[in-house]
């Protein structure tokens, strides 16, 4: 899950809402409480390249990429497994974000 916060007004630099990033938290925490109830383990992360993924998703202007989320199930046998390769888990291109979410 790619986690955005709308910062500012399209082509002014008046902020969008102050708030905008804690808004986004609530609803990642809440996000994270849903999962858990539904078996489910969460993971926030920020290590990621930010420019690419901005550039592939086609954020608007506006719009900034804050972190993303990990939801699945999380593994109960405790040993590691081989890292994915980047193709195994490239993003599916779908629509792009628009201005008007």
């Amino acid at each position: 899950m790619v986690n955005l916060a709308h910062r500012q007004v399209e082509g002014t630099d008046w902020p969008y809402s102050e708030f905008a990033d804690y808004d986004l938290g609530q609803a990642v925490a809440h996000m994270t409480i849903q999962a858990t109830t539904m078996g489910l383990s969460c993971r926030q992360f920020r290590a990621f390249d930010l420019e690419k993924l901005t550039d592939d998703l086609r954020v608007p202007a506006g719009w900034a990429i804050v972190s993303m989320t990990a939801i699945g199930r999380a593994s109960d046998n405790g040993s590691s497994r081989e890292r994915r390769s980047i193709d195994d888990i490239r993003l599916l291109r779908r629509c792009p974000i628009t201005s008007g979410m």
